[in-house]
């Protein structure tokens, strides 16, 4: 294709392909931990369903990105005196998956508290077809709330170049391609870890506040007389960042020490 041949194309493929990384890290943290209920030999076809079908909505959502760009339209607002927002689409969706998350992984911290994955470990067929599905239906949930965000992202930094629906939806293709190359061998290193499953969760639920944040910011939210912003992104990682890089310095001592 000729658009190929454009070097402003290839800057923006790497830098999309490269910004659908980053973002997808928080869904293989949270596909770790759902399939990790899975019987063993379950999970890696969980993890590859989940994200073959999240590619393929994500690649409609592109096609349909008019409708998410009019999502910014308010669809109603509130006012409680001390707080009052107009509520769009867009903050919806961000809304709704920010409170998923935090439900889910604070449901997730309490059962691995109360040692209840032995329980499900002994599911009988039945039982285990149906988890298998909804782990799957949580997949594609999880990844519709985090495309709302990354989607709009990518067609503002694809704005006015030649063959911008093309170029992201190549990057979806390679990006979810290097998760699918990632994801298992990520998820078995991080369900043979339990502190690496709780730090996990822990970070799920400051995305999930971030999510709510954000929702709050599109929405032009105000509570008390000042409008809510959203807390910057690059903080957020950092902070994963480097909470990750002190537990893998305590994993090392823990097995020196063993």
């Amino acid at each position: 294709m000729e658009i190929f041949l454009n070097p402003n194309t290839w800057v923006a493929l790497l830098t999309l392909t490269f910004l659908e990384i980053v973002l997808g890290i928080d869904n293989i943290i949270f596909i770790s931990i759902v399939t990790g209920k899975l019987p063993e030999e379950e999970r890696k076809k969980a993890t590859r369903i989940g994200l073959f079908l999240a590619m393929f909505m994500r690649i409609a959502l592109l096609f349909g990105v008019t409708w998410l760009i009019a999502m910014k339209k308010s669809l109603f607002s509130i006012d409680f005196g001390w707080f009052s927002a107009d509520i769009t689409g867009q903050a919806l969706v961000l809304l709704i998956g920010g409170l998923f998350l935090i439900y889910k992984s604070t449901k997730e911290i309490h059962e691995k508290v109360d040692h209840k994955g032995e329980e499900e470990a002994q599911l009988n067929t039945s039982s285990r077809k149906k988890s298998f599905s909804g782990i799957i239906l949580q997949i594609l949930m999880i990844d519709i709330i985090f495309s709302v965000d990354s989607i709009l992202t990518a067609v503002g930094m694809t704005n006015g170049v030649e063959g911008a629906l093309i170029i992201m939806i190549t990057a979806v293709v390679i990006s979810v391609g290097i998760m699918m190359l990632f994801a298992v061998p990520v998820g078995t290193f991080v369900n043979n870890n339990p502190s690496l499953q709780i730090l996990g969760l822990a970070f799920l639920i400051l995305i999930g506040f971030m999510l709510l944040t954000e929702s709050m910011h599109l929405s032009n939210a105000q509570l008390a007389g000042q409008y809510v912003g959203a807390i910057p992104k690059g903080y957020l990682y950092f902070a994963i960042a480097f909470s990750v890089c002190v537990e893998f310095l305590n994993m090392k001592m823990r097995k020196h020490t063993k």
